[in-house]
């Protein structure tokens, strides 16, 4: 095989990140983090039916400062994922794959989660006042 001086496969430094790349990315990221995520549900339901104590430990650890950010970032995880996935159905049409549009719905999928998230977030800390 012949010499070129060329790298045989591109890397991430030779590319201009791009929301479509960086989607893309986060798409793999947030599917192995929603799997680890799901553990909280599990210790969430199994601390139900331990019973009171066991449940009131849960909340307790999910009330805290820390356990309220882990629960947001995993609520805007979930989001994210299912936003970019109904976009990849979309496209599994055939649809969507105008550059235009690929960075729109891309754009469209990070937004879409934010605010799924803001809405879910204020109505369980505005409910929680009520």
């Amino acid at each position: 095989m012949a010499q070129t001086g060329r790298p045989l496969s591109p890397h991430l430094q030779v590319y201009k990140w791009q929301v479509q790349m960086v989607s893309s990315i986060l798409h793999r990221v947030t599917g192995i983090l929603n799997a680890v995520g799901s553990l909280i549900i599990v210790w969430g339901l199994a601390s139900i039916a331990a019973g009171p104590e066991a449940f009131g430990t849960f909340t307790g650890v999910a009330g805290s400062p820390f356990g309220t950010v882990l629960m947001v970032g995993w609520t805007l995880n979930f989001f994210y994922h299912l936003c970019n996935g109904i976009r990849h159905l979309v496209q599994d049409t055939g649809a969507g794959y105008a550059i235009e549009t690929f960075i729109r719905s891309s754009w469209l999928s990070i937004v879409g989660a934010i605010v799924l998230t803001a809405l879910v977030w204020g109505y369980v800390l505005l409910g929680a006042q009520a």
